[in-house]
C-alpha cells in the first residue's frame, strides 16, 4: 500500500478512538456507566454502531481505552512538573497538589472510578508516580532542602499516602494546605 494511504487509514482510525473515548467521557459523566450503550456511545460520536463495534467490541473495553487514555496524561502532566527547572520542594510541591486535585476528581466519578482501577494497569502507572515523586526527593536530599534520616522510597510512599487523604478536599486551598503539611514534614531540620 502507497505511504499516503496508510496515513489516512492511520488517521482515520485515530479519529474513530479519539471521538469514541470522548463520547464515552461525556456519557458516562452525564449518565453514569448505566446509561452508557454502543447506540448512545457511536451517536455522540458522530460514527455508525458498525463502525464502532469493528473498534471496540464492547462497553468495558471502550472504558478502559479512555482510563489508558487519561492515566497517560495524567502521568505525562507530572512527569513535566517533575521536569521543570525548579527548586525540588517547588517541584514536589506542584506535583502533590496536581496529583491531589487528580485524586479528588477520581473520587468524584465513584462509581466509574472503582470499575476502572480494578484494572491492573493501575499500578503500573502508580510505581511509575512513585518513581516519579522518589527522583524529585533525592534531587531534595541532594540539595539538602529534605531529610536524609529516611529513605527516599519511604518519603515517596508517604508522599502519595498523604496525598490519597487529599481526596477528601475538594478545594484548592484544603489541597495546598495538606501539601505544605506533608513537605513540612519532608523538610530537612
Amino acid at each position: 500500500m502507497p505511504k499516503l494511504w496508510n496515513k489516512t487509514i492511520e488517521s482515520h482510525r485515530q479519529s474513530v478512538h479519539d471521538a469514541t473515548l470522548n463520547a464515552v467521557a461525556k456519557l458516562a459523566g452525564k449518565h453514569g456507566l448505566l446509561g452508557l450503550t454502543m447506540s448512545h456511545i457511536a451517536e455522540t460520536a458522530g460514527i455508525g454502531r458498525a463502525t464502532l463495534y469493528k473498534y471496540y467490541p464492547d462497553i468495558k473495553s471502550i472504558l478502559a481505552a479512555w482510563h489508558e487514555r487519561q492515566v497517560a496524561r495524567h502521568l505525562g502532566e507530572l512527569r513535566d512538573l517533575a521536569r521543570q527547572d525548579r527548586r525540588p520542594d517547588a517541584r514536589l510541591a506542584a506535583i502533590l497538589e496536581t496529583y491531589a486535585q487528580i485524586a479528588a476528581d477520581t473520587r468524584a466519578h465513584g462509581e466509574l472510578a472503582a470499575f476502572l482501577h480494578r484494572d491492573g494497569k493501575v499500578a503500573g502507572a502508580q510505581a511509575e508516580l512513585r518513581a516519579i515523586i522518589r527522583a524529585v526527593i533525592e534531587d531534595g536530599v541532594q540539595s539538602k532542602l529534605f531529610r536524609d534520616d529516611v529513605g527516599t522510597a519511604e518519603l515517596a510512599a508517604y508522599c502519595l499516602h498523604a496525598v490519597a487523604a487529599a481526596g477528601n478536599f475538594k478545594t484548592k486551598p484544603a489541597q495546598r494546605q495538606l501539601v505544605a503539611v506533608i513537605l513540612a514534614g519532608l523538610a530537612a531540620e
